[in-house]
């Protein structure tokens, strides 16, 4: 089992990213997927969720009408679509999997900074 993330990067505010989260060993579609997040110094909080049964989403206060996580079942991928990008979101940005056994991926780093 396996979670790998890609399309970090440094962005000057204002911008976007995409962030992507390639699974391998099991199905996305059968598993709560998140987005988390861990800036130096502080807990690592969650971002947004997108649910199994539904695919209902839900995001932190901080994120909400900024970032869209998605999920592509023929890809087994979920994404996470980040606009309007502030300095505060700098961070490491990990995807995570969960139902009865959980997994993390490696984390990719996001620098918001002119």
């Amino acid at each position: 089992v396996q979670l790998v993330e890609s399309g970090g990067g440094l962005v000057q505010p204002g911008g976007s990213l995409r962030l992507s989260c390639a699974a391998s060993g099991f199905t996305v579609s059968s598993y709560d997927m998140s987005w988390y997040r861990q800036a130096p110094g502080k807990e690592r909080d969650l971002v947004a969720r997108i649910t199994w049964i539904g695919g209902s989403t839900n995001y932190a206060d901080s994120v909400k009408g900024r970032f869209t996580i998605s999920r592509d079942n023929g890809k087994n991928t979920v994404s996470l679509q980040m606009n309007s990008l502030k300095p505060e979101d700098t961070a490491v940005y990990y995807c995570y999997a969960r139902r009865v056994i959980a997994y993390w991926g490696q984390g990719t780093q996001v620098t918001v900074s002119s």
